[in-house]
């Protein structure tokens, strides 16, 4: 058995994974400030599960809390991550990625844990190169919307660097792609859960732009067996996990509303935010000859699962 911590762990990503190591038998500890967490999703662990320890806290304090157990690997998945979150909590994104960063590390090798750093791949901004693999240094608007986001994830990384230079500190990082699944918000502003809504609700689906942009979609399932593989690696600098299965925008909508055919709902167009990518897709060559990994779950698979969850989230609510 090992100790496992996870910060973010209210989180979207940070709850699967606290899921997934408590399932194969260890005992995890949860630190979550709540800020854009959801109790929801760690309920039945807090009450059902004795070797789950959670901690409403946030990440800056990590070694000042006490903890039922010494961690052997921190998951640092701690941040608001869609852009409505991140331009809604700005400072607090800066410092997930800075101060609460530094700070994890500093714990870590304190009390000589592994640490897997959440980044984005984000910190390739809106690329020049297409697919991203890990050698790209980005296209980033460091003085725009979305800097909070890009600029706190790619200085976390150059923090893996220094800790892992000057202190030796045993460190992963990946940079993770568009995920989606079961307990994402349907308000937090990011496609798939937004179209999922509008078409249950009957809401006009919302298309920034006329659709053409590109992005690539990975299932929850498939990103937690990546970051646990990737725990359990020996690699150190940066790796791509992602589903490189790519689509237009406009081909979401459809795959979505075909899935829900009692839907009315229909397409508007709206303007784009500013530095939204043209395409968004991992070259995942390090990740397959690594890890042995790439993602098994379809696109309609997943879409499936996500939007039966967004069905029984939507019959829950009280009238």
């Amino acid at each position: 058995m090992k100790t496992v911590l996870v910060t973010g762990a209210a989180g979207f990503i940070g709850s699967h994974l606290c899921d997934y190591y408590l399932a194969n038998g260890h005992f995890v500890i949860g630190i979550d400030n709540m800020l854009t967490g959801s109790g929801e999703n760690i309920f039945n662990l807090q009450f059902g599960q004795p070797n789950f320890q959670f901690i409403e806290a946030d990440a800056r304090d990590i070694h000042r809390l006490k903890f039922e157990n010494k961690p052997d690997l921190i998951f640092h998945m701690a941040s608001p991550a869609s852009p409505k979150d991140y331009q809604a909590y700005p400072e607090e994104t800066l410092l997930a990625g800075s101060i609460a960063t530094i700070n994890v590390l500093r714990y870590a090798q304190k009390v000589k844990a592994r640490v897997l750093l959440a980044s984005t791949s984000e910190v390739y901004g809106s690329p020049q190169v297409h697919p991203q693999n890990e050698t790209y240094w980005g296209h980033v608007n460091s003085y725009g919307p979305r800097c909070m986001y890009d600029e706190a994830k790619r200085f976390q990384e150059a923090c893996a660097y220094v800790y892992q230079q000057k202190h030796g500190a045993d460190i992963r990082i990946a940079r993770i792609f568009n995920t989606y699944g079961p307990r994402m918000k349907a308000n937090d502003g990011r496609v798939i859960p937004q179209f999922i809504k509008q078409a249950l609700t009957n809401q006009p689906i919302t298309i920034h732009g006329c659709g053409d942009q590109t992005r690539s979609f990975c299932y929850i399932d498939d990103l937690i067996l990546g970051l646990v593989g990737l725990m359990n690696s020996n690699y150190k600098e940066p790796v791509n996990l992602g589903n490189p299965q790519e689509i237009t925008i406009s081909k979401l909508v459809l795959e979505i509303t075909a899935l829900i055919p009692e839907s009315g709902s229909a397409v508007t167009l709206t303007d784009r935010p500013g530095d939204d990518p043209e395409n968004r897709c991992p070259d995942i060559f390090l990740a397959k000859n690594l890890l042995d990994w790439q993602p098994s779950v379809s696109l309609a698979v997943g879409l499936q699962r996500t939007i039966h969850f967004f069905k029984q989230q939507l019959n829950s609510v009280p009238a």
